[in-house]
């Protein structure tokens, strides 16, 4: 049963503090789409695509109206295409990625996920397809978002592949270069890549999915630091109690939506996805989350010892909230989609090296980071190498995003629109690592991974 002030203090979270279901995300197998024939395959996956999701836009547009709970993104997950692919009798995959950029248009959808290889001990024909695709796909579709899996905890790092995904950013980078290098954006690198993330650019239906599924990510960064503004000064232990009860109610949110979707769409319910998602809006920060907590700013000394707080409490409330928890669930630092974490790079305050730290207890990693677009295709690699190892170690999902724009310098700003925001160009070590690199094989499991 709902009483009053709960209902008054959803409302208030809505409207005053920007709290929103940033998507629901329909999961679809395309394992029965696989074909030889180029056009008979892309033909099936368009099929499928449109046939499943045909009211996805309509039932998150009623949702929204009839429970007053902004739904902001529309989007679809499909099998990682180069297991699909695998067989199908092509040089390139890049016609298979506009086939899914033409269905995500004609549905309405925001993005398409699972233009996606997943290489964590080795590659096949089908992944080596995928990956070379990738910057031309990229370029020439709008909705396409790709991603490489290149590491497990069980399996340790791919290096061959972490070698490639450096050049295959660089590659992007330079045909997407007229509009920001935005193809950048639309591209992650993984390592524990999880099967049933909601979220835009690393989603995709993992082969341990069912058929159809739908999945939830919420948000509300807002509203967790207009709780904390009624605590200010307290101890740590009523901050962390503060952000359980605000992520309770936040997820309760999400679970109703995520059930009202799965009834009206006549597919199961999936996953909640926990995680706080920032905007560049101002309001929509986890970046002030941390300031809010006593840092000057983020990026000050102590920022780190505040995510993992935050991160920590954030699951522990939402997990009492949703019937199935899954994805990523914690807190988002991205750069460019942060107000708060822009300000802190313009002011000097947050640095790469310090972002790289914080990725060691937040939800994810590195992401939507531009860079010099003079950086090599080996520091690119390096970094990557590095977010990996922490995934990899700590056992944890660790994803990468960085855009190297041609052009732009430490400083300059690069635009990229919507959610996807802006930021100030950062700046990278530049000792080289190219020896590194070019090493190739295979970085072994830890031996954390020994637990049969």
């Amino acid at each position: 049963m709902l009483w009053r002030d709960e209902i008054f203090e959803t409302n208030r979270m809505i409207e005053q503090n920007k709290l929103d279901v940033r998507t629901i995300t329909m999961g679809i197998s395309l394992r029965d789409c696989v074909d030889p024939d180029l056009k008979a395959f892309c033909q099936k996956i368009y099929d499928k695509i449109t046939r499943c999701a045909k009211d996805l836009v309509a039932v998150g547009v009623a949702i929204e109206t009839e429970y007053g709970v902004p739904v902001i993104n529309k989007r679809v997950s499909v099998t990682p295409i180069a297991l699909v692919a695998e067989g199908c009798k092509t040089d390139t995959l890049v016609p298979v990625a506009e086939t899914m950029d033409r269905a995500a248009r004609d549905l309405g959808i925001n993005f398409i996920g699972g233009f996606s290889a997943l290489v964590d001990k080795g590659e096949t024909r089908g992944d080596t397809r995928l990956i070379a695709s990738i910057p031309e796909a990229l370029a020439r579709t709008e909705s396409v978002c790709a991603s490489v899996n290149v590491g497990t905890t069980k399996s340790g790092l791919n290096m061959d592949a972490i070698r490639q995904m450096g050049e295959t950013i660089k590659r992007t980078a330079a045909l997407t270069a007229d509009r920001g290098a935005i193809g950048c954006a639309k591209l992650v690198v993984f390592t524990n890549a999880v099967q049933d993330n909601p979220f835009m650019a690393g989603a995709f239906h993992g082969v341990g999915e069912g058929e159809c599924v739908v999945n939830v990510g919420v948000s509300g960064p807002g509203v967790v630091k207009r709780a904390l503004e009624s605590v200010q000064g307290a101890p740590f232990d009523t901050v962390a109690e503060t952000i359980k009860r605000t992520a309770f109610k936040v997820t309760r949110v999400g679970q109703l939506v995520a059930q009202e979707a799965s009834k009206r769409l006549g597919v199961s319910m999936g996953i909640v996805d926990l995680s706080l998602a920032p905007t560049s809006a101002i309001g929509d920060s986890v970046a002030h989350i941390l300031e809010e907590m006593g840092l000057e700013r983020c990026g000050a000394p102590g920022t780190t010892a505040a995510l993992a707080l935050l991160n920590d409490a954030v699951k522990k409330g939402g997990l009492m909230a949703a019937q199935h928890v899954g994805g990523l669930s914690g807190a988002f630092i991205p750069v460019s989609e942060d107000a708060g974490m822009i300000d802190a790079v313009a002011c000097g305050c947050l640095s790469l090296e310090k972002l790289e730290a914080m990725t060691c207890v937040c939800s994810v990693g590195l992401d939507m980071i531009a860079v010099p677009g003079t950086t090599s295709a080996a520091t690119l690699s390096a970094i990557l190498a590095d977010e990996a190892a922490i995934g990899m170690i700590n056992n944890k999902t660790t994803a990468v995003r960085l855009i190297p724009v041609p052009g732009k310098k430490v400083g300059d700003d690069v635009e990229f629109g919507g959610l996807l925001g802006h930021c100030p160009v950062m700046a990278v070590n530049t000792f080289g690592a190219e020896a590194f690199v070019a090493r190739g094989g295979r970085i072994p499991a830890p031996v954390r991974s020994l637990t049969n």
